[in-house]
């Protein structure tokens, strides 16, 4: 059964209680990149299950997610109140051959334009924080908020890689 929006959303704050969401969002890129190093491209690649994303996928997709939120943001900064629209996560990965993608490549992707992200948030004036958009699924969404949903986002996908990095290499060793 999937998830509703506000399902949706309560599990991805739940990652992220307790920790600060802008140091969560500068460590990701860092945590990745030590999460890939020791892994093959076959370990990269492989779906830890039928209908569940690899460690590539994964990366693709936060490399996009990224690029989303990104222009979200600046749209909202922009024209305060504006209508949000969402996007079919499964429906990118197979249109843009998630699978297929070079995972370093889109690590690289999701490092520079979380950098470009961060560096933008950080000049970002205290007031505007509370600049919103209307999501067409999720409702109304504050800079803040978007925020601390990418920090949830992050370490939901972080967990996922830690887990599969962890099962390939027991199905190594065994």
């Amino acid at each position: 059964m999937q998830e509703t929006p506000q399902q949706y959303i309560q599990r991805i704050l739940g990652f992220i209680d307790g920790k600060d969401p802008l140091q969560v969002q500068r460590d990701t890129p860092k945590k990745l990149q030590k999460l890939l190093k020791p892994l093959s491209k076959k370990q990269l690649t492989q779906r830890p299950e039928p209908g569940k994303w690899s460690i590539a996928e994964i990366l693709a997709h936060l490399a996009d997610a990224e690029l989303v939120g990104g222009w979200r943001m600046r749209l909202i900064l922009g024209s305060n109140g504006v209508s949000v629209q969402p996007f079919d996560q499964d429906v990118w990965a197979e249109t843009f051959a998630y699978a297929k993608r070079d995972p370093a490549a889109s690590l690289e992707s999701f490092r520079v334009l979380r950098e470009n992200n961060l560096t933008m948030l950080k000049a970002l004036p205290t007031n505007l924080w509370e600049n919103y958009g209307m999501h067409q699924e999720r409702g109304k969404e504050t800079i803040t908020h978007i925020v601390r949903m990418f920090a949830g986002h992050d370490l939901n996908h972080l967990g996922q890689v830690e887990k599969i990095a962890k099962d390939s290499r027991s199905k190594r060793a065994a």
